[in-house]
C-alpha cells in the first residue's frame, strides 16, 4: 500500500478562503469511495498555527515550517495577504527550498506573485488573477503571463487563476496523477461543473 501524497497548503492572514479551502476540499475528498485516501492534506503557517483569512474567518494550521514534514504537493493560495507574504525573507525561502523538493508546486489567484518572488516562474507561462497581471509581470518580466485561463500546467509548476479557478486547477491535477475519471468523481461528489476542456493546458 502506497503512503498519501502530502499536500501542503501555505495559509497566511488575509489569505483567500476559496483559494485554500477549495484544493482543500478537492484533494480531500478524493478517493473517499476507496480508501485509502490519495492525499493527506492539511495547510500550513509560517510560525503561529492560527491565521485570520479574509473576512474574519480564523483557521488552524496543522504545521508551522518549523514542523512541516516534506511535501510532495505544494498549494500557494492568494488574496491581499499575499502581498504582505512578498517582504517576508522567510516564506520566499521556505517556499523557494518546498518547491525544490515537491513533486508539483501550484498556485491559485495571486499566489502567483510568492511563486515569482521565490523564483519559480522565472522564463515560462504563468497565469493568476486577472488584477494581478500586472503586479506578476513587474515582479518578474520574464513571465509569459497567459491571461483569460482557468490553469496553465508548465509540469513542475501549475498556476492558476482567481479564486475558484483553485478548485479547476485541483482538479487538473487530480486527473494527471490518478486519471480524468477519478477527476470527474471528485468532480461530481463535489456537485462541480467541470470537464477538462474548460482548463487552458500550455
Amino acid at each position: 500500500m502506497n503512503d498519501p501524497s502530502r499536500v501542503a497548503i501555505f495559509v497566511f492572514d488575509e489569505v483567500e478562503v476559496l483559494d485554500f479551502a477549495g484544493p482543500f476540499e478537492v484533494f480531500g475528498v478524493t478517493g473517499w469511495r476507496t480508501p485509502p485516501q490519495p492525499f493527506d492534506v492539511f495547510l500550513v503557517a509560517a510560525d503561529d498555527r492560527r491565521v485570520t483569512a479574509r473576512n474574519g474567518l480564523e483557521v488552524i494550521a496543522r504545521h508551522t515550517f518549523a514542523d512541516c514534514p516534506p511535501i510532495d504537493i505544494l498549494v500557494i493560495p492568494g488574496g491581499w495577504g499575499s502581498r504582505t507574504q512578498l517582504a517576508r525573507d522567510d516564506v520566499i525561502t521556505w517556499v523557494r527550498s518546498t518547491a525544490a523538493s515537491a513533486q508539483l508546486t501550484t498556485s491559485v489567484c495571486s499566489g502567483a506573485l510568492i511563486l515569482a518572488k521565490a523564483g519559480q516562474l522565472r522564463d515560462g507561462p504563468a497565469t493568476t488573477h486577472h488584477g494581478a497581471y500586472d503586479e506578476l509581470r513587474a515582479l518578474d518580466s520574464s513571465i509569459n503571463v497567459i491571461e483569460g485561463v482557468k490553469m496553465v500546467d508548465r509540469g513542475g509548476v501549475v498556476t492558476s487563476g482567481g479564486i475558484s479557478a483553485g478548485i479547476d486547477m485541483s482538479l487538473g491535477v487530480v486527473a494527471r496523477l490518478l486519471g480524468p475519471a477519478i477527476a470527474q468523481e471528485t468532480a461530481d461528489y463535489m456537485e462541480y461543473d467541470w470537464t477538462p476542456a474548460k482548463v487552458g493546458i500550455h
